[in-house]
């Protein structure tokens, strides 16, 4: 198992660096065959070694954000197009670089040139690794404990992802101690679905102690935890977790990045906010801009500002009703500015007020808060911090996910924050705005 672990590794490391090797070979051979002699001063070997380390830094930092070295680890597909962004952001970046040493904008056709060789060859390469490697290596033999109906949701997802997991058994964490140690002890791969904290605790440390590959579903305690500070008082070890999980620098370093950021924005798309305006206003003569109330961090309620996508009163009922897929509610300009995504640029504004943040929890309607917080309390942890255009659920979770997974995959972020973490997520979040299910509506109309 271990030595299988290793080769994994061996093979994705090498594979990375394959990658990051040969586009990195291509941009520098069109540098100085095709820009060099544009420079102020030319670049001998010292300058293109530290150009060479410069493009491999980006693309190493791209494909952890975008996951686009993640070759045979994911599917073909996705990391092409994960991979697709990657070259495109480092490609742009390398351009940047360019004029800063030409002082003027170079003729950009050499290196869209070197992009398609570096598309093409990234192409067939991550497409004959990726077999590869699902021939090399057989998927995780997974043993399920479970301990509720929450295996019902994961079964599916595991069986959509048959190269790397395959579930050879189940067992209920109700069953007997000794069936539960015959079964891990049958197994290297065991993975814990929503067990009751005592329960897990002896299970996971029988598992560790035997040394399994062991995969959790965690508790919102565990969410928390994870974002703990170590404390030693004398030889005992504590954990610290505080009521407001943000730092004061942190909320200050947030909200400056907020208003510098949004500022940018909205004097650099300016023209197309100009022209949505005029095309929904000439449409119908309704108003330009959908308000909303929606509530912020520690419940404080506050207007939304979208561009209008549907009909003039389309919740005349008063009634809150989400939006389907093929609504008929949503006008024509709508079902453009929705489906690129440009209905949710006003929210602009709501950051540059202090309503809203460029990434945090997504905010909710108060009475779906309330419905929400009917079923699971913890709901409210979710607004210790201000709410986001685009978030950790947006990005990870899909329409169709639980609430009760949004809120964890919300906490995660909220206990993890870092700008870091910020930057890295709005740079995904423009790979997410190009998949299909990041713009789908829900597949019912639910009135509350």
């Amino acid at each position: 198992m271990r030595n299988s672990d290793a080769l994994r590794r061996l093979f994705m490391l090498v594979t990375a660096a394959i990658l990051c090797v040969f586009e990195t070979a291509v941009v520098i051979y069109i540098m100085n065959k095709y820009y060099n002699a544009g420079f102020r001063t030319m670049l001998y070997l010292r300058g293109h070694i530290l150009m060479s380390g410069i493009y491999i830094v980006m693309l190493i930092f791209l494909g952890r954000v975008f996951g686009g070295l993640l070759v045979g680890v994911r599917k073909n597909g996705e990391v092409l197009f994960s991979h697709f962004f990657t070259t495109v952001f480092a490609d742009f970046a390398f351009y940047v670089l360019l004029m800063l040493l030409s002082l003027m904008f170079p003729d950009p056709r050499a290196l869209l040139v070197g992009f398609a060789v570096q598309f093409v060859v990234a192409f067939v390469f991550i497409t004959l690794m990726g077999n590869w490697y699902r021939w090399a290596f057989r998927p995780y033999d997974v043993l399920l404990i479970y301990g509720s109906e929450a295996v019902e949701d994961l079964v599916p997802k595991l069986h959509s992802r048959k190269d790397q997991f395959n579930i050879v058994d189940m067992v209920s964490a109700s069953d007997s101690r000794r069936a539960i140690r015959d079964a891990i002890d049958r197994n290297s791969t065991v993975m814990l679905v929503d067990i009751s904290a005592e329960l897990r605790n002896k299970i996971f440390k029988y598992c560790y102690e035997t040394s399994k590959r062991i995969y959790v579903t965690p508790k919102i305690s565990d969410i928390i935890l994870n974002g703990s500070a170590p404390v030693h008082l004398f030889d005992t070890p504590l954990l610290l977790t505080e009521g407001n999980p943000l730092e004061y620098e942190e909320r200050v370093i947030k909200r400056a990045w907020d208003i510098f950021f949004s500022l940018f924005l909205m004097i650099l798309i300016s023209p197309i906010l100009v022209i949505t305006a005029l095309a929904i206003k000439l449409f119908d003569g309704g108003p330009v801009f959908y308000r909303q109330i929606r509530c912020t961090k520690n419940g404080d309620e506050f207007e939304i500002l979208k561009f209008r996508s549907m009909i003039v009163d389309a919740e005349k009922t008063g009634k809150a009703v989400l939006a389907t897929e093929n609504d008929p509610r949503i006008t024509k300009v709508g079902r453009i500015i929705r489906k690129l995504r440009i209905d949710e640029l006003p929210q602009l504004i709501n950051v540059l007020k202090g309503d809203m943040s460029f990434v945090g929890p997504r905010p909710e309607r108060p009475e779906f808060i309330q419905k929400y917080m009917e079923e699971m309390p913890e709901f409210s942890y979710r607004m210790k911090v201000r709410a986001g255009i685009t978030g950790y659920a947006q990005l990870y979770g899909k329409y169709n996910t639980k609430p009760y997974d949004k809120l964890k995959l919300d906490l995660y972020y909220i206990e993890q924050f870092s700008l870091g973490l910020d930057i890295k997520l709005m740079i995904l979040t423009i790979k997410i705005l190009f998949t299909k299910e990041s713009t789908e509506g829900t597949s019912e109309r639910i009135e509350a």
